[in-house]
């Protein structure tokens, strides 16, 4: 499983949790499993979060594959400027 980290105040929406073990093959599967466990979570994710896997940042990337054996890190969404 994945081992999946929110940065910022993602947390909150997970019950103050940082740190989740998540079997998903890509994002999108890691954003629905991700909300099933918390709802509240689930808006947040799918309004343009910025997912890093394994040291790489995406955006829009939801079908950018995930590993069993990757670090991922799911920031709120990134503003330009």
């Amino acid at each position: 499983m994945a081992h999946v980290t929110l940065i910022g105040n993602l947390r909150q929406y997970a019950g103050g949790k940082v740190e989740h073990e998540v079997d998903a093959a890509n994002v999108r599967q890691l954003f629905e499993r991700l909300g099933t466990r918390f709802p509240d979570l689930l808006p947040h994710l799918t309004t343009g979060s910025a997912v890093a896997i394994d040291g790489q940042i995406y955006q829009d990337a939801l079908f950018q594959e995930i590993r069993p054996d990757s670090e991922v890190h799911i920031l709120p969404q990134i503003a330009g400027g």
